[in-house]
């Protein structure tokens, strides 16, 4: 979700008391779709150890007593907890931004409402394709395109703002325009475009992830819609854009600022422990989503003492314990690589991020010394 205030500077690592920007929590991991690249495998459940309304209750306060970050519901699908707008409104009266990751499809006029009764801001419904027939396969259930389209309908009924998140693979990349002028005709506010993390069912359509070179040609692309298009632009589980971000606005002789380039331009890549984490439907404290390391577990620890000394959180929080390639670029304060892909990849998350055509320009100059000496 687009952050509505300045996160932190990106010239160090945030250090031991970083400042909580944004927190993705898993809800609930029930879902009524099946989609192909879900990271949790998630199907209907039920799924033992869920967090209980009050327990919910408990984390929420544990949160504000961290700091004043957006928190994003999601799931799983959120709308399948009867409780969910009591924790949301919970979550609003404590004077934090409550948004929502709903796959649309459950969202009724009624569901709408209450959402916007609860204090949701933002929603943000995923297009994995332009056509009926190419998200439903990605989806994984036949009608999901038509309900994500109502749902979409319904909230904007209710004055609820929402993005369009797109994941890129090989099965609409050449799509990705005709999605984005899609989410401009449904009124979006934003297009976040995701790059496939191979983990959860995304292990099983791993040969569907775009390569490197497709990587850094459609983060290129996605780099010149920044003045052709009214949404809001956001590139996530993609760090390297933020690194291309910068060699493009070098090229066309501009200076990289908040004023230039919005939030793009203080923010960095990978937010894994340093401004970002992922709770589990059964408390589990992780970097991310995509990367199931234990940071710690809010049923017996609180959420503030897991942010703050987490061992995980404060190594991702040093830039300088970067390997590889990551570790010797010069861009890895504003990139940093995709620590869940390192560790898919590796098994170690500090590992360089593997798709990457980048080669830092500590090697170039390697190569030229030895090339002359």
């Amino acid at each position: 979700m687009i952050e509505k205030k300045h996160p932190q500077n990106i010239s160090g690592g945030p250090g031991k008391d970083a400042e909580i920007r944004l927190v993705a929590w898993e809800i609930t991991r029930n879902c009524n779709l099946s989609c192909v690249h879900c990271r949790a495998s998630a199907t209907m459940g039920p799924y033992t150890g869920e967090l209980d309304k009050e327990a919910c209750f408990r984390l929420i306060d544990q949160i504000h007593e961290t700091g004043n970050p957006i928190i994003i519901l999601t799931g799983g699908e959120p709308l399948l907890r009867s409780d969910i707008f009591e924790i949301a409104g919970y979550g609003t009266k404590k004077g934090l931004r409550m948004v929502m990751a709903p796959n649309g499809t459950l969202i009724t006029e009624e569901s709408a409402r209450k959402m916007a009764e609860s204090g949701i801001k933002r929603i943000s419904i995923s297009l994995d394709g332009s056509t009926r027939e190419k998200h439903d396969r990605f989806r994984g259930v036949e009608g999901a395109f038509e309900g994500a389209l109502r749902g979409i309908k319904y909230a904007k009924q209710a004055g609820i703002e929402f993005q369009i998140n797109t994941t890129i693979t090989k099965t609409n990349l050449e799509q990705m325009p005709d999605i984005q002028n899609l989410a401009v005709e449904l009124g979006a506010a934003a297009h976040h475009i995701f790059l496939l993390v191979p983990t959860g069912r995304g292990k099983y359509i791993a040969d569907q992830a775009i390569d490197a070179v497709q990587y850094e040609e459609a983060l290129n692309w996605f780099y010149d819609q920044r003045d052709k298009t009214p949404l809001q632009l956001k590139a996530t589980c993609a760090p390297h854009y933020y690194r291309i971000l910068r060699q493009r606005a070098k090229q066309e002789g501009k200076t990289v600022t908040f004023q230039t380039h919005g939030l793009d331009a203080v923010t960095r890549g990978c937010l894994g422990g340093t401004g970002f984490c992922f709770i589990s439907h059964t408390g589990v404290v992780q970097p991310c989503g995509f990367l199931e390391l234990n940071c710690g577990d809010i049923t017996t620890t609180s959420f503030k003492d897991v942010w703050n000394h987490s061992k995980i959180f404060l190594s991702l929080r040093n830039y300088d314990n970067l390997k590889g390639k990551c570790g010797d670029c010069e861009y890895n304060k504003v990139c940093g690589g995709c620590r869940a892909r390192a560790y898919e990849a590796t098994g170690d998350y500090l590992e360089e991020e593997p798709l990457c055509t980048y080669q830092p320009l500590k090697y170039t100059k390697q190569a030229a010394h030895k090339e002359y000496p």
